[in-house]
């Protein structure tokens, strides 16, 4: 994704689906697919429903994301 035509929101975990993805919603009400990049996903595999997550999304394809920074790993300075 090109940092240009990107932008970050907030979400919520709504459901764990297979294959290390995510279904999150937005303040907006629309759920997106999404996934957490590389070596982040081994933090990544305690994600439940209910936590707060920030979001990376294209500006061309606002159905799937890359979960970027969870409350969980904030508090304890990581990813």
């Amino acid at each position: 994704m090109s940092v240009s035509n990107t932008f970050v929101v907030e979400g919520i975990v709504k459901a764990v689906l297979p294959n290390g993805t995510w279904r999150v919603e937005l303040p907006n009400g629309h759920e997106v697919t999404a996934f957490v990049p590389g070596r982040a996903r081994r933090a990544a595999v305690s994600l439940r429903p209910g936590e707060t997550v920030k979001l990376e999304l294209s500006s061309y394809d606002l159905s799937e994301g890359r979960i970027l920074i969870t409350e969980k790993s904030r508090a304890e300075g990581g990813v």
